[in-house]
């Protein structure tokens, strides 16, 4: 029995957690083809890696544990020897200031629930190491083969991670009533007629002295009414 197999024996399956099949949003892989690949290695076992055929894949675990499920795959990574293969385990994760009862608080936000990103060689060995680690489901892919990200979707990726102004929250939408937290309109209560994502701004009309005007304001002075 190799070393894999006994270590499969010994598997303990993560209980009670319900699995949840989110979209990875903003990854250009077809809707069609983005599904969990077969529980058998896809490749060729004695395919030989090389060191340039190390990508980023993308994995789905159970949603909400995927801090956990990387706690998991560093160590089994560690005990297992699979440095050399298996070179970074990532759970995409963003700023975002939010505003609840016209107080803002920052809480960081996983891009992308349900899943982690690993950088790896494809190989029998590493795929078995990350497929059969607690929590983990399958590789998304195409057909029955893992599909690394391609370079500009990583890059996007670091981009959002690294952003030095945290994402804002927009909990509101045109058409919508909101009340107005800040400013010299503070508490004023208005419909959204624009919100333009790039300037993070967002224009009320606001029943001012009997007429209804365009008042232009940050997304953070506005919260739903």
């Amino acid at each position: 029995m190799s070393e894999f197999d006994r270590e499969e024996e010994n598997q303990e399956p993560l209980e009670n957690h319900e699995k949840k099949a989110d979209e990875v949003e903003d990854l250009n892989i077809p809707q069609e083809s983005s599904e969990i690949v077969t529980e058998e290695y896809p490749g060729q076992p004695d395919q030989v890696a090389q060191e340039d055929d190390r990508a980023w894949y993308v994995v789905h675990c159970y949603s909400g544990y995927e801090n956990k499920v990387r706690h998991n795959l560093e160590q089994r990574i560690e005990s297992m020897g699979m440095k050399d293969r298996i070179f970074d385990v990532v759970v995409p994760t963003e700023e975002e200031i939010e505003v609840k009862e016209g107080k803002r608080r920052t809480v960081e936000r996983r891009v992308f629930p349900g899943y982690i990103l690993v950088n790896m060689i494809m190989s029998e060995e590493s795929w078995y190491v990350v497929r059969n680690t607690p929590g983990v489901t399958g590789f998304v892919g195409m057909g029955t083969q893992p599909t690394p990200l391609r370079p500009e979707e990583v890059a996007q990726i670091i981009k959002r991670m690294e952003a030095e102004a945290p994402h804002i929250k927009v909990t509101f939408r045109s058409g919508e009533r909101v009340r107005i937290v800040d400013g010299p309109f503070n508490d004023f209560r208005g419909t959204v007629a624009e919100i333009d994502m790039e300037r993070a701004k967002v224009r009320v009309m606001v029943n001012f002295f009997g007429r209804e005007t365009p008042v232009e304001l940050d997304f953070l002075q506005v919260e739903k009414a």
